[in-house]
């Protein structure tokens, strides 16, 4: 047999390897509760609902050690500071920042056990799937870049947002109801920002992932609140002006009110 011919017949091999790997690899489809909540005056968090189920055909291997399901739920984009205080002289002063740039203003991964069991932390990291594992870049001495993982500043911006409620990660958050169907909760607080997220579901099994969809999610701020939210970044003057008649008109009022003859 001549070079070429053999080198056809390897591609062809080759090629048909990859459709069967495609025809018996497993996919994802999921769906949401709901992908738009309102923020009105009343609004006190919601827990959106995520529903998933694993396709698998007849060629599909057994996974002698079942399935396991990362969420990632990640907010718009925004560049935080964070700032460490030292006494000086008797007084409390910022000594040291650090500038977040492009950081998750929300952030939540869920899964159904400790990540750690799920995948190694070389594929964690390579995924960008848990807080420890999650790239925050930073402005470092003028350049931008990531630290260690045990950086006092990282740490404080982490425990900062999960105080806040609006960083979390939560290993029995994802629950099988079969082998193949799954749910997880979604915890969005009340101090939630606005903005388009994603929702980032990734499929394992024996530590290595085989399927991954994505979709979106809006929080937007409905009735009065989005009117003053529109009226001050769109209408900066009149909004100022509108509010200091306001201020004045009130003063007036009490002075009535409370006035004592």
């Amino acid at each position: 047999m001549s070079r070429r011919p053999a080198l056809a017949a390897l591609l062809a091999v080759a090629l048909l390897a990859a459709a069967g790997a495609r025809a018996g690899a497993e996919s994802l489809v999921t769906s949401l509760s709901t992908h738009y909540v309102r923020i009105t005056a009343n609004f006190t968090g919601a827990d959106l609902v995520l529903f998933g189920a694993i396709e698998r055909d007849a060629r599909t291997v057994a996974r002698r050690g079942g399935y396991d399901v990362v969420v990632t739920v990640m907010g718009p984009r925004q560049t935080f500071v964070t700032r460490r205080k030292e006494r000086v002289f008797g007084i409390w002063m910022n000594v040291e920042s650090r500038t977040f740039i492009d950081a998750p203003s929300y952030l939540a991964v869920l899964a159904n056990r400790e990540l750690t069991d799920i995948a190694s932390i070389a594929t964690l990291r390579r995924l960008q799937s848990g807080l420890d594992q999650i790239l925050l870049p930073q402005v470092i001495a003028g350049d931008i870049g990531d630290v260690a993982l045990d950086d006092p500043l990282r740490s404080a911006y982490l425990r900062i947002k999960r105080d806040q409620g609006l960083y979390r990660e939560a290993p029995n958050a994802v629950t099988f109801l079969t082998p193949t169907l799954f749910r997880s909760a979604i915890p969005l607080p009340d101090n939630v920002p606005t903005g388009v997220y994603e929702v980032d579901v990734k499929l394992f099994a024996d530590g290595a992932l085989l399927a991954r969809q994505t979709s979106a999610l809006e929080v937007v701020k409905s009735g009065f609140e989005q009117f003053v939210f529109t009226a001050a970044h769109d209408y900066g003057l009149l909004y100022g002006l509108a509010t200091a008649m306001m201020a004045l008109l009130t003063g007036w009022l009490a002075s009535i009110v409370f006035r004592k003859d």
